[in-house]
């Protein structure tokens, strides 16, 4: 809907409430052309000279999507609108964040223990060991396996650097396998391949909100012996539909789970956070030990640990946030699917692929457009103040720090192809129609000035 002050000038000169069809050389901007054409004098008395120095920037093509912009008043476009979603749940989040510092239980306080309960309920989980962020669970999980120096660990190429940072960090190596041209999620086949005498563990990453594909990767990990943990850090909230009959949560299927509560995330805290899920309760008990300087009984240190705990007031704010997870879910659908409804059967736009054995939970909305274009399609989406990012640009076996590592080139064509042409946009809970639609008309009239 038009503003209200817009509409006010459509009530003072006769008019009825109207939408935005089109803006061309006449100035029509209404849906009824026949009724509503106003004159180039009335357009220029109230925006042009209101607006005249920065539509300068603009040529006649674009004058659509800046006007667009003016009338609708938009907030400034986030990748993540954190703000705005707090101003929801305002009340709520202040009144648990002030309960804790009242009752001064920083450390390991009830809102802890309360969090992890409500986690396990959830995800329906045996055991959520919370820790300080998404990085120390997957070390920590790695360090209740007892794996030896040198053996391998089997992960993705394209994702973020943690997931092969704690591998090295432990002495371990990082096997890199490709991913699938279509989810972006690990290759079971590549993982197959991969396997040697020291694979020990495959770590699979469930990428932008939709879950890898669960049912072969554990059905190797029985074949070979393996551990698996998951990578569940984009995916919280997403459902695998196996074929087993039973529908699971991401990060419950492998022996490990993992998440990050990273404020950007879709279960996000206002800091750093972290959680393992396991349903077993060796691993668990364990888990919970290393987490906590190896400790069960204090100050009786019964293995190598570290210091990793979730701290009292995220928790508190999480503990809310929970509540919401499931709408805030929808709500990125939502605006996946607006998204969708913009770009489907454009011819150098691919949206996203839904996987039918997995819910998407969009963490990220990720196209793909030609390399010759990605860039460039970067830099004008920013010009137009729309964020938009490359996740992931270079990926794991390009980067310096792994070098060591031999990885071959000819090893990873789909990761290498993902790195040139991914485009990550806008996505979270808060979205607003104006906004996807500026967005969405922006991208497009990108491609209309390059065609």
């Amino acid at each position: 809907m038009l503003k209200t002050q817009f509409l006010s000038y459509f009530t003072h000169w006769g008019y009825s409430k109207t939408q935005i069809f089109e803006l061309n050389d006449n100035d029509i901007l209404c849906d009824n052309t026949s009724s509503y054409i106003f004159g180039m004098q009335f357009f220029y008395i109230l925006f042009f000279n209101l607006f005249n120095e920065r539509l300068k920037a603009f040529g006649k093509s674009e004058k659509k999507i800046a006007i667009f912009a003016f009338l609708f008043s938009m907030k400034k476009i986030q990748m993540v609108d954190l703000g705005s979603q707090y101003q929801r749940i305002q009340n709520e989040i202040d009144e648990a964040v002030i309960e804790v510092i009242r009752s001064s239980a920083f450390i390991n306080g009830p809102a802890v223990k309360r969090f992890s309960e409500k986690l396990s309920q959830f995800l329906k989980v045996k055991h959520v060991i919370p820790c300080a962020n998404g990085t120390d669970a997957l070390q920590i999980a790695l360090m209740a396996l007892d794996l030896e120096p040198g053996s391998e660990v089997i992960t993705s190429d394209f994702t973020f650097i943690s997931t092969a940072e704690v591998i090295a960090l432990l002495n371990l190596k990082p096997v890199l396998v490709d991913v699938l041209p279509d989810t972006f999620n690990i290759d079971p086949q590549a993982i197959r391949k991969a396997i040697t005498p020291k694979t020990k563990v495959i770590i699979p990453v469930h990428l932008y909100g939709q879950t890898a594909n669960m049912d072969e990767i554990m059905e190797i990990s029985k074949e070979f012996n393996l551990f698996v943990i998951e990578d569940a850090a984009q995916s919280i909230g997403s459902q695998y539909f196996s074929n087993d009959g039973y529908t699971y949560y991401s990060g419950t299927m492998g022996h490990i789970g993992c998440t990050s509560f990273f404020p950007s995330k879709n279960l996000g805290a206002y800091g750093d956070g972290g959680a393992i899920f396991t349903n077993n309760d060796v691993l668990a008990e364990k888990l919970s030990m290393i987490a906590n300087h190896g400790m069960k009984v204090r100050y009786y240190h019964d293995v190598i640990g570290v210091n990793s705990r979730l701290d009292t007031i995220q928790a508190a704010i999480l503990e809310v946030k929970l509540k919401y997870l499931n709408e805030y879910n929808e709500r990125r659908n939502q605006a996946a699917q607006f998204y969708d409804k913009k770009f489907t059967n454009h011819p150098q736009i691919i949206i996203p692929c839904r996987d039918p054995k997995s819910t998407h939970v969009f963490h990220q909305y990720t196209i793909k457009v030609p390399a010759e274009h990605r860039n460039s399609l970067q830099k004008y989406l920013n010009e137009k103040e729309i964020p938009a990012m490359l996740y992931y640009p270079v990926p794991f076996h390009r980067q310096n720090a792994y070098q060591c590592y031999g990885y071959q080139e000819e090893n990873f064509p789909v990761s290498n192809h993902l790195a040139e042409v991914v485009l990550s946009l806008p996505m979270h809970s808060e979205l607003s129609e104006d906004q996807l639609e500026y967005i969405t008309e922006t991208l497009l009239e990108y491609f209309k000035i390059k065609s």
